[in-house]
């Protein structure tokens, strides 16, 4: 059984919880990493979610999200996830902003990180439908036509507002 960290809005562990009850509509406040992989053009690599998925089937996502597991750090969570989903190794995370952000079963600390990296990128199959870079414009013109997670496109307001993109 996988469990998570409940935290308070500070990041600090308050308790633990299994997944199945953090999703379960409970919005028990609980961690993630986002991470943003821009290449030096300053295009912006989103990955595709697969059918498969229970949330947000389908859909433009950001470039890397993950949970973090119960007893891992933020930054091993950000370093897992980015492997996992990405097969990158090597690249340097700067820290953006945290915040909470509420869906219909869940509530999550995000901790938005971005990189630039023009190195391979290697989607895993069995997580994602691949991915591509997208410009900046390209991003903005399908803002609200159902191609992206409501979470990007939240996040990529406030990353946009952050670094006057």
């Amino acid at each position: 059984m996988e469990f998570f960290p409940i935290v308070n809005e500070q990041g600090e562990v308050v308790g633990r919880e299994s997944r199945s009850v953090c999703h379960s509509g409970t919005f028990l406040l609980h961690p993630v990493v986002h991470l943003h992989v821009f290449n030096s053009r300053g295009e912006l690599f989103l990955q595709k979610r697969p059918m498969h998925k229970d949330v947000q089937p389908d859909k433009w996502d950001t470039s890397v999200g993950g949970h973090v597991d119960y007893g891992e750090s933020v930054e091993d969570a950000l370093h897992r996830e980015v492997r996992e989903e990405l097969g990158i190794t090597d690249f340097t995370p700067a820290f953006l902003f945290r915040y909470v952000f509420t869906s219909s079963v869940e509530t999550e600390l995000v901790n938005t990180f971005t990189t630039v990296y023009d190195g391979e990128i290697r989607p895993d199959a069995s997580e994602l439908d691949g991915g591509r870079f997208w410009t900046l414009d390209e991003i903005r013109e399908n803002i609200g036509k159902a191609v992206f997670t409501p979470n990007f496109e939240e996040e990529f307001r406030r990353l946009t507002a952050y670094h006057a993109l």
